[in-house]
């Protein structure tokens, strides 16, 4: 079916610079004006700096730090760095509080990650989109905060407002037209595509391919070959300002990860935490209405990958979930001294909740009846008073811990997630 080619800016992408460092300004003075890294882990936030930086201000920017680098190598680049410790659940609510000033605004069509959302733009604001940008811009300064910024890109469509909106950051707004195409984007390299990874360019290059006017210049057959199937042709049609509608996309599994601090790495606290984890996870795939029929663990040991899985009869409810993780723990070669520094748990093999078929060679219809109803219950009464006030068995956080509500950069978390 022919796409449809757009002949104006229809869509706006926004994306938040620096959130989480701009987030920690706006609420601590002390950190305005200076160069600022949040980091992962209180270790990382004193000497000898051991850990990641996940965001950087905008001062740090400046400075010459950038991307994802250690706290030792951001201190070295700009010894005038201040480091905080993440607050994942901050920056969600502080994304809630933003998305309902801008939805003053302009309606927000979609959320892409905690730090970047998609809107439609409509007649008013084709016709004045700097005044759209300067409203929205004003909105967030006046209704949350001045430290606060926004890159915004406008264009034919999501994907070309996505590659503009990363050219004049910090706070600043690129309008491409569509009769303007391809303007700006030819000046870009790969990197800055999206959807064009370090594979996907070599292989573009060995294609014929080696920049951006090289790829314009071809068709969509040529495309579809390179990629290998019709998200090659899509990409072709969205570079060149068509109307491409993203297909549907299915859940394929719930899980959470944890990389782990020193004093957190002995094996009984792993395993502990490992059921926070997976409990976590179960409470998402419950909220979503479905059932798992996997379980999958992975985890770092001395710098070496291991894991195990398990087959579950289509389930959601704690006891089921727990005890086949104890059952992947009790299979697991792995030592008392050793130290674990990830774990990973997945719930996957998803099925609709009310399509739950009972496994009757276990005859396990009143026994999973009885425990789904015990689940419900403890869903029920979190939910009321809006934490863990129960749990299958011990729940050993220290008060402030976090338990695996960590941003996760493609979903914004919920507010049960913090719990």
């Amino acid at each position: 079916r022919p796409m449809r080619r757009v002949l104006d800016i229809e869509s706006l992408y926004l994306d938040f610079d620096g959130f989480f460092a701009s987030v920690e300004q706006q609420c601590d003075p002390a950190l305005r004006g200076r160069p600022v890294g949040v980091v992962t882990f209180p270790g990382a936030v004193k000497p000898p700096y051991r850990g990641g930086v996940i965001a950087f201000s905008r001062e740090a920017k400046a400075a010459g730090v950038s991307g994802v680098m250690s706290a030792r190598e951001a201190k070295d680049a700009c010894p005038d760095m201040a480091f905080v410790v993440q607050k994942p659940a901050l920056y969600a609510r502080a994304h809630d509080a933003l998305l309902n000033e801008i939805g003053q605004v302009i309606p927000i069509d979609k959320r892409k990650s905690i730090d970047e959302i998609v809107c439609v733009i409509d007649k008013a604001g084709q016709r004045d989109p700097e005044g759209l940008s300067v409203a929205i811009k004003a909105r967030i300064r006046d209704h949350v905060g001045a430290y606060i910024t926004a890159s915004i890109g406008m264009s034919a469509n999501r994907f070309l407002a996505k590659v503009v909106c990363k050219l004049q950051k910090p706070d600043g707004l690129t309008v491409l037209h569509p009769r303007d195409l391809p303007g700006p984007v030819l000046d870009q390299s790969f990197s800055a595509i999206p959807g064009i990874g370090k594979g996907l360019s070599a292989r573009l290059v060995r294609a014929g391919l080696p920049d951006m006017r090289s790829l314009w210049e071809s068709s969509p057959k040529q495309l579809r070959a390179i990629w290998g199937n019709v998200h090659g042709e899509q990409f072709w049609y969205a570079l060149h300002g068509y109307d491409v509608k993203a297909a549907p996309t299915q859940r394929s599994m719930f899980g959470h990860s944890r990389l782990l601090n020193r004093g957190e790495q002995d094996v009984p606290y792993v395993k502990g935490f490992s059921r926070i984890l997976l409990t976590k996870a179960a409470r998402r795939m419950r909220r979503e209405g479905f059932r798992a029929g996997h379980l999958s663990v992975r985890m770092t040991v001395s710098d070496r990958p291991l894991g195990c899985s398990e087959a579950l009869p289509q389930v959601a409810d704690d006891q089921a979930i727990l005890a086949a993780l104890m059952r992947i723990w009790d299979r697991l070669p792995i030592r008392a001294w050793d130290r674990v520094s990830k774990i990973s748990v997945f719930l996957s093999n998803l099925s609709p909740v009310e399509t739950r078929q009972l496994d009757w060679l276990g005859a396990d219809d009143t026994h999973r009846a009885k425990w789904e109803a015990i689940t419900a219950m403890t869903d029920g009464i979190n939910q009321r008073f809006g934490k863990t006030a129960i749990s299958l068995g011990p729940w050993p956080l220290k008060a402030g811990e976090m338990s695996g509500g960590k941003i996760a950069f493609t979903r914004v978390p919920e507010p049960e997630d913090f719990w």
